[in-house]
């Protein structure tokens, strides 16, 4: 806003040489007379609102002033409130710092900032600034900040609001616990072992993963967070270690090994022994049968006297 003082005649038609000064509600402007009939604001604020009016003056002639002027400065309301969130997305992992960035696209001088949490409007923060951006910060959010959240701003117009912001906090699961719920302390063939896996902390859904060495058994998920559960019925090739895994979509964890030893009775052993001598005896006599039953077949299609000498030859260097 710029104030100039107008002379009739004009200082340029004078022989003198015309000084001026601005006034503001009695208050003089400037610190002293000035050749220059202009004042300048950079920046008209609410609080510039009052009654102006200024002085010329001819060196060693009584100093003349204007009639007042009254001006009044009004703010330009708040427009278009919106609530960004730091990091974008609006998923964060437990420990990670959440910055509210609330934002308006128009409005003049001061402005109060508030910010508010839940359907119910809790009020967490208020901060006044002469500015158009303010944030608020949680340094640690943890599982109990998963809420809706907004932004609200007021230069003297009123309240204008933004929209709702959806923030959901998730916890990494921790390292599961695989334990072994069996029938008995010796376990044997045919025994049904329950095989259980929880992790402590970590937001639902859970998927637990079972393994026995490197394969992969089965699995099951939490959607209400916990462990789960897989039986296993038990055969001679069980025994050795198990662990399982646990993931909510951070970081898979897995459990400690477990060991597990299946007893096998002294008659499965005979059966398990007698089947390979069985086998060893049959894959030795397979080649020799084959051979016999060839050489009979080349003698019939051959004929007994033209295929005498070429049968004794192949069964000799077989």
């Amino acid at each position: 806003m710029t104030l100039t003082c107008k002379t009739q005649p004009p200082p340029q038609k004078l022989d003198a040489k015309l000084q001026f000064l601005f006034y503001k509600d009695g208050r003089a402007l400037g610190p002293a007379l000035d050749s220059l009939p202009e004042f300048r604001i950079p920046v008209v604020r609410k609080e510039d609102s009052g009654s102006y009016w200024c002085q010329a003056k001819i060196t060693s002639i009584k100093a003349k002033l204007s009639r007042r002027v009254q001006i009044e400065v009004h703010r330009v309301p708040i427009g278009n409130v919106s609530l960004e969130i730091q990091p974008p997305g609006g998923h964060l992992i437990e420990g990670e710092k959440l910055v509210l960035v609330c934002l308006v696209t128009e409005g003049t001088g001061d402005i109060t900032f508030f910010w508010f949490r839940g359907a119910r409007g809790l009020s967490l923060k208020m901060k006044t600034q002469h500015s158009l951006m303010a944030t608020f910060e949680i340094p640690a959010v943890r599982e109990n900040d998963s809420d809706q959240y907004y932004c609200a701003a007021d230069n003297g117009y009123g309240p204008s609001f933004s929209e709702l912001v959806s923030i959901t906090v998730r916890i990494p699961v921790s390292r599961p616990v695989l334990t072994l719920r069996a029938p008995a302390a010796q376990l044997v063939v045919g025994h049904i072992v329950e095989l259980h896996c929880e992790a402590q902390r970590g937001s639902p859904p859970i998927l637990y993963q079972f393994y026995h060495e490197d394969g992969a058994l089965g699995n099951s998920s939490a959607p209400f967070g916990g462990g789960v559960s897989f039986n296993l019925s038990l055969t001679a090739e069980d025994s050795g270690n198990y662990y399982c895994e646990a993931n909510n979509g951070q970081v898979a964890q897995r459990s400690e090994v477990v060991p597990l030893n299946i007893t096998v009775p002294m008659e499965d052993r005979n059966e398990v022994l007698t089947s390979g001598v069985i086998e060893l005896v049959l894959g030795i006599l397979a080649p020799t049968t084959l051979a016999l039953l060839f050489c009979c077949w080349l003698k019939r299609k051959i004929g007994r006297r033209t295929a005498k000498d070429a049968v004794s030859e192949y069964c000799k260097w077989g």
